[in-house]
């Protein structure tokens, strides 16, 4: 969609973005996006926000006010949950400070790092950013930054631990972080008070590589990011391209890109139930999903040439049509893998010890998912219907019969069901797909030099895990102004806390095994 940005000035925001959950119901936040807009107008965030009920979307523009050397928001972080760690995202890259955010730190940046990479005037130089060699300094404080009635910005410090608490790490390696996500985890004997999560141990800074590529050069960073869903998040950034840049496409390419998406929801889908087994020691279930991926990286490896790494959608299209074998090969994989998701109900899924472990754990009701932003199959097992397919239909979503599977259990054994479900509609989707792929033209030709007009567009695309979107700040050059992806796990990251408080040490391992959330796409 064309952002056509509201903006309410830096003394009525709040009371403004207040009333549009609580009057018009936009009661999802989707993503903030921090923004250095230039010499006039300074440093800022454009708020995206949905309506649940209608599914309408609308763009809030707030500048922030300069006090000297510092820049200051007014926080929605008692409006919208999940604008925790989006907000402190936004002070990480461009030193912004959100006034009355009770835990404003870095997030991705060691504490120690100086400057703020997504400023326009950030020297990149190496000599300028040489990382410390030694451990990253802790404290047991954070910080709330508030203006006074004479507008003086004033800080007050809070405590994250008390003398007598016992804290336990969770990462940056454990095997059931999934990845080099740290949790530091505050406990009573068993039972978990607290998470604090610590990101960035995987930041590889692709946000701000992007401002200085072409954008032919930014697809390939997509595939790297979840690697699971390597077509999802490519498919969200071409396809933003393609809005801004008016490119019709060929139904051939829009067939052919809804496959291979359903493709990969299987993958992803896969490996999910494969390390969700593996995380609870159950590893012969693991060796049977793994033994059905193959089948299915076989099939896409021989149109796309790639089995982890996806780089096969472009801007207009794909890099080359499918092969001669795609579609008897593509049916032969579904008419092979129907049966055996059964298996893996067999073997893991209604094993009582999977319910014992998985069922009550991570709870998360509906209210709290919309609130915290947990979208995709962990939205959707506490009944938010948040598929963006269906919600903002894309490709050809919306000419094909499929169901959106919801359940109401919240708990990390609907999210496992939801995950088993999925699967069924994926082949549902390809087989009504497969044997009607029109001819036509697989790409549709672009100037060697692609340029995007001037203005700002956001599109998203459901991915494996929830909703992964892309927002282009464009101003008519051949790289974009300001390129910002909305990945799926940070709102996850965000909301184990309010999930585990109060449950045993045990149950966050089963809840991290139920989330479907991949480190590099956190990290980005």
């Amino acid at each position: 969609m064309k952002l056509s940005n509201i903006e309410f000035g830096f003394d009525n925001f709040l009371a403004e973005m207040k009333k549009l959950k609580t009057e018009k119901h936009f009661d999802y936040l989707v993503t903030i996006v921090g923004e250095d807009f230039g010499p006039e107008e300074g440093l800022g965030c454009i708020y995206i926000l949905e309506n649940t009920q209608t599914h309408e979307r609308i763009s809030v523009k707030q500048l922030a006010k300069q006090l000297g050397d510092e820049y200051v928001i007014p926080s929605i972080y008692h409006v919208w949950a999940s604008s925790d760690l989006l907000e402190r995202e936004v002070y990480d890259f461009l030193g912004i400070k959100f006034l009355g955010h009770p835990d404003m730190r870095r997030l991705f940046m060691r504490n120690d790092f100086e400057g703020w990479p997504l400023r326009k005037d950030f020297d990149m130089s190496p000599e300028k950013n040489q990382f410390p060699m030694t451990d990253e300094p802790e404290s047991d404080w954070t910080s709330e930054w508030n203006l006074t009635k004479d507008g003086e910005l004033v800080e007050t410090k809070h405590r994250l631990f008390d003398d007598d608490d016992f804290v336990i790490n969770f990462g940056p390696n454990h095997p059931s972080t999934h990845g080099v996500l740290r949790l530091q985890t505050v406990v009573d004997g068993e039972t978990i008070k607290h998470i604090y999560p610590h990101l960035g141990y995987i930041h590889r800074g692709m946000e701000k590589m992007m401002e200085s590529m072409t954008y032919p050069q930014t697809l390939a960073f997509t595939d790297r990011l979840n690697y699971l869903c390597a077509m999802h998040h490519r498919h969200a950034l071409v396809s933003v391209i393609e809005e801004a840049m008016g490119v019709e496409l060929s139904e051939r390419i829009q067939y052919i890109r809804t496959i291979m998406d359903e493709l990969q929801r299987i993958d992803n889908h896969l490996l999910f139930l494969g390390t969700c087994a593996q995380d609870l020691s159950a590893l012969t279930a693991f060796l049977y999903c793994m033994r059905d991926r193959e089948h299915l990286l076989n099939v896409m490896e021989e149109t796309t040439g790639g089995r982890l790494i996806q780089n096969y959608y472009r801007i207009g299209g794909l890099q080359d049509d499918i092969d001669p074998n795609f579609v008897q090969n593509t049916k032969a994989f579904c008419n092979y893998m129907r049966p055996m998701v059964q298996e893996y109900l067999d073997v893991f899924g209604d094993n009582v010890i999977t319910h014992k472990r998985l069922e009550g754990v991570g709870y998360m009701n509906l209210e709290d998912c919309v609130n915290y932003g947990v979208t995709g199959p962990a939205g959707r097992a506490a009944g938010w219907h948040n598929d963006v397919r269906k919600n903002h239909p894309y490709a050809v979503y919306d000419k094909v019969d499929w169901k959106e599977i919801t359940g109401t259990g919240a708990d990390s054994m609907e999210r496992y069901m939801i995950h088993i479900k999925e699967i069924y509609q994926s082949l549902d989707i390809i087989m009504q797909l497969i044997d009607n792929i029109p001819e036509g033209e697989f790409y549709i030709k672009q100037k060697p030099i692609i340029k995007v007009p001037e203005g700002q567009w956001y599109t998203s695309v459901e991915g494996g895990a929830g909703e992964f979107g892309v927002y282009l700040d464009s101003r008519g050059d051949k790289s974009p102004y300001r390129l910002k992806m909305r990945p799926m796990g940070l709102t996850f990251a965000g909301a184990f806390d309010k999930m585990l408080r109060g449950q045993k040490v045990a149950d966050l391992i089963a809840t991290g095994a139920s989330i479907d959330f991949v480190i590099p796409d956190l990290d980005r």
